[in-house]
């Protein structure tokens, strides 16, 4: 088992890492919209926090060496299912033509009043 972290994703906020690499395959911590280099949230639209959830993926995913179209399931935490559709439209485009397993549910509040959070496994 290897402990990821990388300068290129937000460090971790508590006791845990930014991803696990076990028997083949990477465990990621979920992603909210921090920007690394000075911690803040980004504020704003679900869009603008949906990007910077997934460019610290992109980050974390480059640090275990796998990408995308290696990832085999995702989970997505909304604070509001009504932002589900503008949400899917930048996955979308985002992943290419990764289609992943997902699940994604509605959740009372996440870290740091975040409206996004997602976390991933994906083959190494």
């Amino acid at each position: 088992m290897k402990s990821l972290s990388t300068p290129s994703a937000p460090a971790a906020i508590g006791p845990y890492s930014q991803g696990i690499i076990s028997q083949g395959f990477l465990f990621t911590s979920g992603q909210i919209p921090l920007i690394p280099e000075t911690m803040e949230i980004v504020t704003g639209s679900i869009e603008e926090q949906t990007r910077q959830v997934l460019k610290n993926l992109d980050a974390v995913l480059t640090e275990a060496g796998t990408s995308w179209n290696r990832v085999v399931k995702t989970i997505v935490f909304l604070t509001d299912l009504a932002d589900f559709s503008k949400m899917n439209v930048l996955y979308e485009q985002h992943l290419g033509n990764a289609r992943p397993a997902r699940s994604t549910v509605q959740v009372a509040a996440l870290p740091r009043g975040a409206k996004i959070e997602i976390e991933l496994i994906a083959e190494v």
